[in-house]
């Protein structure tokens, strides 16, 4: 055997000359897996410059220098790339999506909680939306609530003033104008944290629904955040 089990780290051999070189591969290793961050676990083609120590998720159809590697950590060092191959239940946070993910033995699935043995999931998510508002006494934010997810509220900043003729604000679904929220203020800053009383789940994509009250919209900008749960079927 000549490498370790899990992180496939090279042993020193017995009066192995340049034992450095042997030392300095682990110590990449570790260093890459260790409060691990994959920048990507999406793109196919290595990328022309990448850091020492950044890490990518090889998916499959990789081309290039990750071609037959996917599956595995693509590690960039000294112009190259070192390969570990991860573990089911290894955990990373991927940079380019914000977020962090589980591996499952073949992907890294995003968002996991819970992992069973044939690969039946429960996911959190939080999709965040930065919605410039029409004029108007309504707006819509399309399909903000994706079909399939238990929704468990929406949170929100005003990140531009609201102007126009209202004297405050809702949000909510058609049906119920004010689920997430009511009364809420025009000022840059303003924050809403609107929690579903029950989890609330949405079978199709739905939009979010904001009313002005006392009057119209005019211009304002919103930041949402949507906080979510999905549940993925066993294989």
């Amino acid at each position: 055997m000549s490498t370790t089990a899990r992180l496939g780290l090279p042993f020193l051999q017995a009066a192995q000359a340049q034992k450095h070189v042997t030392v300095n591969d682990a110590l990449v290793r570790i260093d890459a897996t260790s409060q691990m961050v994959l920048t990507s676990v999406d793109q196919a083609t290595p990328p022309a410059l990448a850091n020492d120590g950044e890490c990518f998720g090889v998916p499959n159809g990789a081309v290039n220098d990750w071609s037959g590697h996917a599956g595995e950590i693509a590690i960039r060092s000294n112009g190259g790339w070192v390969f570990v191959t991860p573990q089911r239940g290894w955990r990373a946070r991927i940079a380019d999506r914000e977020t962090d993910a589980v591996f499952d033995g073949a992907d890294w699935r995003i968002g996991v909680l819970a992992l069973s043995e044939n690969d039946a999931a429960t996911r959190h998510e939080i999709l965040e939306i930065e919605h410039v508002l029409a004029a108007g006494a309504t707006d819509q934010v399309s399909a903000a609530l994706p079909g399939g997810a238990v929704v468990l509220g929406v949170t929100g900043r005003v990140t531009s003033a609201i102007t126009g003729t209202l004297a405050g604000w809702r949000i909510g679904v058609a049906g119920s104008d004010n689920r997430y929220g009511s009364g809420l203020g025009l000022a840059q800053g303003t924050w809403l944290r609107g929690l579903t009383s029950s989890p609330q789940a949405y079978y199709a994509d739905t939009d979010i629904l904001l009313s002005g009250e006392g009057g119209d919209f005019a211009t304002g900008t919103i930041r949402l955040a949507i906080h979510l749960w999905r549940l993925d079927l066993p294989g």
